[in-house]
């Protein structure tokens, strides 16, 4: 049986939405629902791929997992042990970091890459002589693909390709040799021929050592290609929930599929007419009755507009929030 590393349940991330003075005195305080009851579980070993257009929620998920923002409400469980609201959280980060988007700010310019992989080891106090430390940064930077070590150790970042960069941010998150990485668009910045690179060795630290990633991503393809569970987000919500396959071959929800509609999967022959996504992601700060998708959904009915679907289990794992599928359960 799988071992069960991260479970999350009904996450919400909420943010008040400064306004005018006016309406401040005179209004209701609007807020942004940013993550609206997510849940999910990751597994040892595991990749979860969240997916989803620009302001769906994905990087506050990941960020609020690892309390790097604020969590409104919910649980989030590392082996078991709630993460909300603890005071130290020193154990967990050493299990748990980020790579993130952009490896061109990600990187302080005026530092070495042997400082910048090694802060973590410095803050944590994991190291005792000099010796060790530079032992470790070069272990880190070979298992990133920087080799030899020595020929980056004293490089400032102007110095690397954008992927050499992207290579020492992951040796930067993952010298603490964490069990769980929030993996944020990493390969989104990049060259074609470079992103095949650096997923190689995401899935090498994932087949060697058991490394588990929450993958954000707003390439569908991609996270088919490379993840065993694939959420679909939207406004703050997890329209659908199952594995990757499952999705890509047999997605339910209307969203999903105009997902795949508009980020074609390569080797995926569509049986249904292509459904066309029009308009743009509302306002996760604008209140929406009913379902978040209903204003742009190619087949509402009139209770979408009223009633917020349910999570619907429709098959083992496989979960939707879509009335079509609360109304076969009745």
């Amino acid at each position: 049986m799988a071992e069960k590393m991260l479970e999350v349940r009904d996450l919400k991330v909420y943010f008040e939405v400064k306004k005018s003075l006016a309406s401040s005195l005179f209004g209701k305080p609007q807020v942004l629902k940013a993550v609206d009851g997510v849940s999910f579980d990751i597994n040892r070993g595991e990749i979860l791929s969240l997916v989803g257009e620009s302001g769906s929620g994905k990087t506050t998920t990941g960020k609020a997992i690892l309390q790097l923002a604020p969590v409104t409400e919910g649980s989030i469980r590392f082996h078991g042990e709630e993460i909300v609201g603890r005071k130290d959280l020193s154990e967990f980060r050493k299990n748990a970091q980020m790579i993130y988007q952009d490896p061109y700010q990600s990187l302080n310019p005026r530092q070495y890459i042997s400082d910048i992989v090694g802060e973590a080891l410095d803050v944590n106090g994991l190291v005792s002589t000099q010796e060790e430390r530079e032992s470790k940064i070069k272990e880190a930077l070979e298992d990133a693909g920087l080799s030899p070590a020595d020929d980056y150790m004293y490089r400032r970042p102007f110095e690397l390709s954008g992927g050499q960069r992207q290579r020492a941010a992951i040796a930067g998150s993952l010298i603490m040799k964490p069990e769980f990485v929030v993996a944020d668009e990493p390969v989104s910045m990049l060259d074609a021929s470079i992103r095949t690179g650096i997923i190689r060795l995401m899935l090498k630290e994932r087949d060697e050592k058991g490394v588990a990633y929450l993958f954000i991503t707003h390439d569908l393809s991609l996270a088919w290609l490379i993840s065993d569970k694939i959420a679909i987000m939207y406004l703050g919500k997890i329209m659908e929930i199952g594995t990757a396959d499952e999705i890509v071959n047999n997605p339910k929800h209307p969203y999903s599929k105009a997902l795949l509609g508009i980020m074609p999967v390569p080797g995926k022959v569509l049986t249904e007419k292509r459904k066309i996504l029009e308009g743009e992601t509302p306002n996760a700060g604008v209140e929406i009755k009913g379902c978040k998708f209903c204003g742009r959904c190619p087949e509402v009915m009139p209770k979408c507009h009223e009633i917020e679907p349910e999570n619907i289990e429709i098959s083992p794992g496989h979960f939707v929030m879509c009335h079509k599928y609360s109304d076969k359960q009745e």
